[in-house]
């Protein structure tokens, strides 16, 4: 009887895992490993197939003497990252990725994958908080899996979207541009500072004083990096998310992670110490929204330090008194999770009427920023603006730091 070789049991290995059938998959892939211990797909599809099983600390055994067999190889490097990842070992696994990244640039998912640790691991957050690396690095990573992401397949949307993607396709013509499947405006960073300098004492000691801690900045940019950030907003085709209510997001992997945004991110941090203190940022996106439709429903969000600040000229509101944003005195409790704190708007609506909560509302103005206690519900005010793609109402969100108490 003829035994079967090491590649054949790697094949049948593999026959089996595609099925699902990991026990008997790792069983053979073991068996290959025995009768030949070099051969380094063995050794990393052994670690896959354990991670998937939730056998962590063996996966990553496996997937490192595949990386010490085949340095060379990129997948080796990721494959160790994501589950070094799994086990909560932020810094290694970020160390794992960049040394993927450094043989494979355009690995997309690599890409995505490190941009997304940076951004959110508390372990990585804290470092480099005011000088910016952590923020570059991460917008940078994120920025490149957009453009390699190519926006992804296209998918059946609502009127509200096709609409602004007609009405956004005549804006980049009319500026001789051609908005193809993926476009990215000019969202480099600005010469001198992006956020404004003055005022800044007053504004952090409003927001030890204030309780609950809501304090509003007007004029936050400078007018370059307004203008700059108002182009890119209009002409980058990153509103891909969009809403039953009518607004559309724009997040970090569809491209809004540009460089002008990590420079504004970091010298938030830089300029408003005791706002953010130890609240390193943690996410972002945007919101566009329909002049016809509504807003974003009454919520709480998973963060230490809300900032929301409003791009779109004064002129395209209709109605000066509104249009901006309502944030009530009431946090969200403790044992509530995020589903119910930040998706079920019925819920908050009737906690906040049983905790007779007073509102504040915060009138639209451009360039104005509200920096509030992430805790507190909040929703976007009445809206009235002009009907044009330049009129749609824009605010951008930046989350620091991570949801602490109630």
């Amino acid at each position: 009887m003829v035994e079967p070789s090491a590649v054949d049991t790697l094949r049948r290995a593999v026959v089996f895992h595609q099925a699902g059938r990991l026990d008997q998959a790792i069983r053979d892939y073991r068996q290959a490993i025995a009768a030949q211990p070099g051969l380094v797909e063995a050794h990393l599809n052994l670690g896959i197939a354990l991670a998937a099983l939730g056998q962590l600390e063996a996966a990553a055994q496996s997937c490192r003497r595949a990386r010490d067999l085949a340095p060379g190889r990129a997948d080796c490097h990721i494959n160790l990252a994501n589950v070094l990842h799994a086990q909560g070992r932020a810094g290694e696994a970020a160390a794992a990725y960049r040394q993927g990244l450094a043989i494979a640039p355009d690995d997309a998912g690599a890409l995505y994958n490190l941009g997304n640790l940076l951004l959110r691991e508390t372990e990585l957050a804290g470092a480099a908080l005011y000088n910016g690396d952590r923020i570059a690095e991460t917008f940078a990573c994120l920025e490149r899996h957009a453009r390699l992401a190519q926006g992804g397949a296209p998918q059946p949307q609502p009127p509200h979207k096709l609409r602004h993607d007609r009405e956004q396709r005549d804006y980049l013509a009319a500026q001789g541009e051609t908005a193809g499947p993926f476009h990215l405006g000019d969202g480099g960073r600005v010469t001198g500072a992006a956020v404004n300098a003055a005022g800044h004492a007053a504004v952090e000691r409003q927001w030890r004083e204030s309780h609950p801690q809501i304090v509003v900045i007007d004029n936050l940019l400078t007018d370059q990096a307004l203008e700059k950030l108002r182009r890119f907003c209009w002409s980058s085709t990153i509103w891909r998310q969009p809403h039953a209510q009518g607004y559309l997001t724009a997040l970090p992997e569809f491209g809004l992670a540009c460089p002008l945004l990590a420079q504004i991110a970091a010298e938030l941090c830089v300029a408003y110490p005791a706002i953010f203190s130890s609240h390193p940022l943690r996410y972002l996106w945007g919101f566009k929204y329909d002049s016809t439709l509504g807003g974003v429903a009454v919520h709480a969000d998973q963060a230490a330090v809300n900032v929301n600040f409003w791009i779109t000229p004064d002129e395209a509101n209709l109605d000066p008194a509104h249009g901006g944003l309502v944030v009530w005195d009431a946090r969200a409790p403790r044992d509530w999770n995020f589903s119910r704190y930040n998706g079920d708007a019925a819920a908050a609506r009737a906690f906040l009427a049983r905790s007779n909560a007073r509102p504040t509302t915060i009138p639209y103005r451009a360039n104005r920023a509200v920096i509030f206690d992430s805790d507190l519900f909040h929703q976007t005010d009445r809206m009235a603006f002009r009907d044009g793609y330049l009129d749609r109402r824009i605010n951008i969100t930046l989350l620091y730091g991570t949801r602490t108490g109630a």
